[in-house]
C-alpha cells in the first residue's frame, strides 16, 4: 500500500512537472529572443512597411492555381479589366524585429465605401478587408486613419517608369529592381527596400518608411530580400 502510494506521489509530480516544462517552453516562445514585448499591442509599433505587388505576377500565379476566380464564379477584379501594374498589397506596422498581426480580434467593421475608395491602389475587395483585418488593426488608427495613410504612404513612392506599362515579360536580377527604385526615390537605398520573389516570378517591392512617411533602414526586413540570380515579369496586359 505504501509503495502504491510513493508511486502515486511520483507520478503526480512528474505530471506538474511535465506542465511546469510546457508552460516554461510557451513563455519562452512568447517572449525569448527576437520577440517583440509589445506583442500585437495596436499602435505600438516602429515603423511601416509598404508592400507593392507586381500584379501581373499575382494574376499569372492565380491562373495557374485556378484560382482566378473568386467564390461564386465572379473575376478577381484585379485580373480582369484594365491592368494594372504594381498595386499596394499592404501598409504593415513593423517592429525592429517581426511584426504584429491580428490586433483586434475580431477586428472592427471595415465601411463599405472605404473598401470602394481604395479600389485604385487595391484593386481586389478581398484583400482590403484581409489587410485591414491582419495589418490594419495593428496601426492604432481607425478605419478610415488607417486607408488614408495607406494612400499617403502610396503617394511618397515612385514607380520606375519602365514598369508602369510593362508591354513584354522580361528576365531580371531583383537587384535591378531595387535599384530601379533607387533611382527613382531619392533618399531610397539599399538598406531600406527589399525585393521578394516566389521560386520564378518576382512578387513585391517592400520599401519601409517611418511614421512620417520618409525611408528608413530596416535590416530585418532587407535581408529576407529574393536570392534568386534572375525572376520573371510578366508584362501588363488586360483581363
Amino acid at each position: 500500500m505504501l509503495g502504491y502510494r510513493v508511486q502515486k506521489v511520483a507520478r503526480t509530480a512528474a505530471v506538474a512537472l511535465s506542465f511546469l516544462f510546457i508552460f516554461a517552453i510557451v513563455a519562452f516562445a512568447q517572449n525569448g529572443p527576437g520577440v517583440d514585448r509589445r506583442q500585437n499591442e495596436p499602435g505600438k509599433f516602429d515603423f511601416y512597411v509598404l508592400a507593392l505587388s507586381w500584379s501581373p505576377s499575382y494574376c499569372e500565379a492565380a491562373q495557374e492555381r485556378g484560382q482566378g476566380r473568386a467564390p461564386g464564379g465572379v473575376a478577381d477584379q484585379q485580373c480582369s479589366g484594365r491592368p494594372f501594374s504594381f498595386v499596394v498589397h499592404g501598409l504593415w506596422p513593423q517592429y525592429e524585429q517581426g511584426f504584429p498581426a491580428f490586433c483586434q480580434v475580431p477586428a472592427p467593421r471595415l465601411d463599405k465605401a472605404i473598401v470602394g475608395s481604395m479600389l485604385d491602389l487595391m484593386p481586389s475587395p478581398r484583400l482590403i478587408f484581409h489587410e485591414w483585418d491582419r495589418h490594419g488593426t495593428c496601426s492604432g488608427l481607425s478605419a478610415h486613419a488607417y486607408f488614408e495613410t495607406v494612400r499617403k504612404a502610396r503617394a511618397v513612392v515612385k514607380i520606375p517608369a519602365d514598369y508602369l506599362e510593362l508591354d513584354k515579360p522580361i528576365m531580371l536580377a531583383p537587384d535591378d529592381v531595387a535599384e530601379a527604385f533607387i533611382k527613382s526615390n531619392p533618399g531610397l537605398s539599399r538598406t531600406s527596400v527589399a525585393v521578394a520573389c516566389d521560386n520564378k516570378r518576382l512578387n513585391e517591392v517592400r520599401v519601409c518608411l517611418d511614421k512620417n512617411f520618409a525611408f528608413r533602414d530596416c535590416a530585418d526586413v532587407v535581408r529576407r530580400s529574393c536570392r534568386r540570380d534572375k525572376v520573371a515579369m510578366p508584362a501588363v496586359r488586360g483581363g
